[in-house]
């Protein structure tokens, strides 16, 4: 098959091709929004032409080009990306790209056929796209032939605001808790059934190696902060997690039976904080406190960990206060 393009038809561009075989005329449409104007496909039969097997029917792809009417948030998304000199690597990923900003410059749902204008893809192509990213609900699709941006974005958004948010507001108390105690003081969150540490103020005078650097990851029911979101699930979630995990454990002290985790869990939601006895780590003790936000949720915990023999109960109230601080700072009002 092959493009043609005719003088005599300005404005279209004409591929013939055999009938039945993937349209390969879809690249011409990403070329002339890349010109700055939108290609629309219009297969037109024309003849058959017999062979010594079959007949073989041929098609005119009229592909009708004019200005693209591309939003301004789009435009200045498009010169973002090519100020950065970032681009994917895998195609598809850089077409779900661009079908996700199109759908941001608008506030009501998005027709297939502006989508596929402003990004330059065929409606076809872009049809298969956004379905898949649908079922992720990354775009919700309210009516047929109208995509607009799916939950799931708002969600993983949500997350990502909190993470940054509860950063910001900790570091100043993370590094006047570690003055007092110079001990590592780290923050970490939730992702699915591990905790993640996001911060981490330490110093070589600790005494202690930092095993786990920030964005290291551990089990929920072998750390501190852990404890403190398995002791927020209710009972039913906790047996869940007991059973997709199986409670492995990574020394002798691990807590790796399930009436035992309960029990643990019970202290932690008794005193307000949750402790790690050499259950991640021989050698290592922690403790930790909860991080709230304005709606009372828990969003990070706070933890001092130290050498076995240095982690000082003292320490402790000032680790609630210091939790309780960057918890204000969130919005959240305790009692």
């Amino acid at each position: 098959s092959r493009l043609v393009m005719r003088p005599a038809m300005r404005g279209t561009a004409i591929h013939r091709g055999a009938f039945g075989t993937t349209m390969a005329a879809e690249a011409a449409p990403l070329a002339a929004a890349n010109a700055g104007t939108c290609a629309t496909a219009v297969p037109v039969p024309t003849n058959s032409v017999a062979t010594s097997s079959h007949a073989q029917a041929t098609l005119e792809w009229r592909l009708k080009l004019s200005p693209c009417k591309i939003n301004p948030t789009w435009e200045r998304i498009r010169f973002m990306a090519k100020s950065e000199g970032k681009s994917p690597t895998i195609q598809v990923m850089e077409r779900a790209f661009s079908l996700l900003d199109v759908l941001a410059a608008y506030q009501d749902p998005v027709s297939l056929k502006v989508i596929s204008e402003q990004t330059g893809l065929h409606p076809s192509t872009a049809h298969r796209i956004l379905n898949d990213l649908t079922i992720g609900r990354y775009v919700d699709r309210p009516e047929a032939g109208s995509y607009r941006l799916g939950m799931r974005l708002l969600e993983l958004g949500n997350l990502v605001k909190a993470r940054l948010d509860v950063r910001d507001a900790a570091l100043a108390p993370m590094r006047e808790l570690h003055k007092l105690t110079h001990q590592p003081v780290n923050l970490s969150m939730r992702q699915g059934d591990e905790i993640v540490y996001i911060e981490r103020t330490y110093s070589e005078r600790s005494g202690m190696q930092v095993v786990r650097a920030i964005g290291g990851r551990a089990p929920l029911h072998l750390t501190s902060v852990g404890k403190l979101f398995l002791a927020h699930d209710d009972p039913q979630r906790v047996r869940a997690y007991a059973t997709r995990t199986g409670l492995a454990g990574h020394t002798r002290n691990s807590i790796t039976d399930l009436t035992a985790l309960e029990r643990e869990l019970a202290k932690v939601n008794q005193y307000g904080t949750a402790r790690d006895d050499e259950e991640l780590e021989l050698g290592v003790r922690c403790m930790a406190a909860s991080i709230l936000d304005d709606q009372g949720r828990l969003v990070a915990g706070l933890s001092i960990s130290a050498p076995a023999d240095r982690l000082e109960e003292a320490w402790m109230e000032r680790l609630k206060a210091t939790a309780a601080q960057i918890s204000a700072a969130l919005g959240h009002r305790g009692t």
